[in-house]
């Protein structure tokens, strides 16, 4: 059975070009979620179609989604905490270099301060 293509409405304007591969990459999923809708709703949709939305559906797909959401963030998490850190050690080191300006000239001047 020969597929039919779907041409727009004459009611939609048409679109500029998307600016960047990931524009039309949503464009292009955008169009074929539309055209699954329609299969649907029309009752000619292909069992892949029906199947592809069923497992949608489950609660396995969307516990995996979820752990997937929880990796994104605890990645996220790690990240930040390395750039903190990273600016802890910078932080620490001009202390330290700060501390060792205030030493004075020779190891005899900080010899003869006691501080305790």
């Amino acid at each position: 059975m020969p597929r039919k293509v779907i041409k727009p409405n004459s009611n939609d304007r048409p679109s500029r070009p998307p600016l960047t591969p990931e524009a039309q990459e949503n464009r292009m999923i955008a169009l074929a979620m539309d055209l699954a809708e329609k299969q649907l709703l029309e009752g000619t949709a292909s069992s892949q179609v029906i199947c592809h939305y069923l497992k949608l559906a489950t609660v396995k797909d969307q516990l995996e989604c979820e752990r997937i959401r929880n990796e994104t963030e605890l990645s996220k998490a790690k990240a930040e905490n390395l750039r903190a850190s990273q600016r802890t050690e910078e932080m620490v080191q001009k202390a330290f270099e700060a501390f060792k300006s205030y030493k004075g000239n020779s190891d005899e001047d900080a010899n003869d301060i006691n501080i305790f």
